[in-house]
């Protein structure tokens, strides 16, 4: 392939992106062939449970509430059902690190000492075509354990020999995000498709010979047909591969508002690959803002950096969390700690641990089996909190949250909301939404700002509360309404104290914010015009070169 206009197909997959380096080794003709029999075999079942997404955000914005679901309340009374049994190297799940599939990151975490490395292909990863081959090329290597990585300034990364590796589990991309350099008939196939194909296919075998699975974690679903779609796609990959049925095995995030009204049900639909469900609090806040967003001040938060898991809401959502999950037998995961250590501040460090101290604390004693840590210093003290609790039991799966009622209402009642909405809080949604976005055109889809690791859901955060903020004339704790033309003014400032440095991309990135924070109409998620953007940019600089070339 000359050029970025040349494509080629093998076994019904049309390429469409320059090849980079090793690619070979993971787009092998069965490898494809793989891929391809599972997109045919769900692609228009996913369009229509997209389209059911539009839907019900609609029926949600016209002031229909969500509630428990009446056709499944069968399911939800039946007592006997559980899922399967923990699978080998997820019995014990007290610390999971996450982060990128990156070389350097890939590393870090496995040398971190966690008993998980979720290993990140969505909200912590830009899919550009090389991150995306390169991710699956790292994942093997590490499997292999011949993984190593010099950076320009010569540190050397390699793993430990004198310890054993982390459970890997892999986070593909949602539902919603298509691989445009990947077509079948003319159109995209799903990432997540890509993404657990190509893992799936190449490394099932080779983690059942180290006696551990193929395993992931289910991110951005909203409902239990979606978890019935993924559960079909389980069934025929390790059809296709021979591989035992119920040898997959996922982690839902429960990351959206609608799926947290049925969360027993995504558990029934994927019983028999199902590990557990995680409270993906991130996220979790975006939905509940990008769902509600027209509904007036009954559903306005105040700064995300007051939106923490004490509140009311929140609470209500971690604890029938964990009594779902427990009560099917599967492991109940809590939230990222986003704090990122700072070595030159003692004083600040100390403050942060303490506050994910506490975070692990409620968490533990709330019931949860193990939680997420973003940074690898956070790990010990993650583990030894969990430690604490658990002693030497391996998780909380025993223990009954049956104290815990039921409440949909509950769900969504963020009237008992403490906190205000201030002017640095609009200052900081619009720093930290321009320097992620500008991290992320760079091919970078988790960035350190202010202390804390920021990717694609935080990031969601700062841009819908803006957006909703300026629908809804909200009014900060001085009394000043919100307008479009005040946070236009507060961008320009914000803009003009942003440190620059060669071939930065802070134009771009603030020209993207504007667009799916300033528009009339709210653009469903920022990284969809972002990698949009991505894809004229490559194809910009291929015929660049094209030219010079000639």
């Amino acid at each position: 392939m000359n050029s970025f206009t040349d494509s080629f197909t093998i076994n019904g997959i049309t390429l469409t992106a320059q090849p980079i380096c090793r690619q070979g080794e993971v787009l092998t003709p069965d490898a494809l062939d793989f891929v391809a029999k599972l997109h045919r075999a769900t692609a228009e079942r996913r369009q229509e449970l997209m389209q059911a997404r539009h839907a019900r955000r609609a029926q949600i914005a016209s002031g229909q509430d969500p509630r428990f679901l009446p056709e499944t309340e069968g399911i939800r009374n039946d007592p006997n059902w559980r899922v399967a049994p923990p699978a080998p190297g997820l019995e014990d799940r007290r610390v999971e690190i996450t982060g990128p599939v990156d070389r350097k990151m890939t590393i870090n975490a496995l040398n971190s000492g966690a008993k998980v490395w979720l290993a990140d292909m969505e909200d912590s990863s830009t899919p550009t075509w090389r991150n995306v081959i390169q991710g699956q090329l790292n994942l093997t290597d590490a499997l292999e354990r011949r993984i190593d990585f010099t950076s320009p300034e010569g540190k050397e990364y390699r793993l430990r020999d004198d310890q054993e590796l982390p459970t890997i589990v892999v986070r593909p991309r949602g539902w919603h995000l298509p691989e445009k350099h990947m077509l079948i008939d003319g159109k995209p196939i799903a990432g997540g498709i890509v993404d657990f194909g190509l893992f799936f296919f190449h490394n099932a075998r080779r983690l059942l010979a180290q006696g551990r699975g193929p395993y992931f974690y289910l991110p951005k679903i909203e409902n239990h047909l979606e978890a019935r779609l993924w559960n079909d796609i389980f069934v025929l990959a390790q059809d296709l591969l021979g591989i035992p049925q119920g040898t997959i095995r996922a982690t839902v995030l429960i990351e959206t508002i609608t799926a947290a009204f049925e969360m027993e049900e995504i558990l029934y639909e994927l019983r028999d690959h199902a590990a557990g469900l995680n409270a993906g609090r991130w996220d979790y806040i975006f939905s509940l803002i990008k769902n509600f967003r027209t509904r007036g001040p009954r559903f306005v938060l105040p700064d995300r950096g007051q939106v923490s898991m004490t509140q009311p809401f929140m609470r209500s959502y971690t604890e029938q969390l964990v009594r779902a999950c427990h009560r099917r037998g599967a492991m109940a995961i809590g939230g990222m700690a986003a704090a990122v250590p700072n070595r030159k501040d003692e004083a600040a460090n100390t403050a942060s641990f303490e506050k994910v101290r506490s975070d692990k604390t409620r968490e533990a004693t709330d019931g949860f089996d193990g939680s997420w840590v973003a940074h690898p210093d956070l790990v010990p003290v993650c583990r030894e909190v969990f430690d604490g609790v658990l002693g030497d039991q391996q998780n909380q799966l025993d223990r009954s949250r049956e104290d815990v009622t039921p409440d949909d209402r509950a769900l969504i009642d963020i009237s008992t909301t403490e906190g205000n909405i201030t002017e640095q809080g609009i200052r900081i949604n619009i720093e930290v939404g321009i320097r992620y976005i500008e991290s992320w055109l760079r091919g970078n889809g988790a960035v350190a700002i202010h202390n804390l690791m920021e990717d694609a859901a935080t990031a969601e955060i700062s841009r819908s509360q803006l957006w909703q903020w300026i629908h809804s004339h909200a009014i900060t704790e001085h009394g000043d309404i919100i307008t479009r033309e005040w946070v236009e003014e507060l961008l320009d400032e914000e803009f003009a104290r942003l440190e620059r440095f060669d071939d930065d991309r802070f134009t771009d990135a603030r020209s993207i914010f504007e667009e799916v924070t300033l528009a009339e109409d709210f653009p469903t998620f920022l990284t969809i015009p972002a990698y949009a953007r991505f894809l004229t940019e490559a194809k910009e600089k291929a015929s660049e070169e094209e030219l010079i070339a000639a």
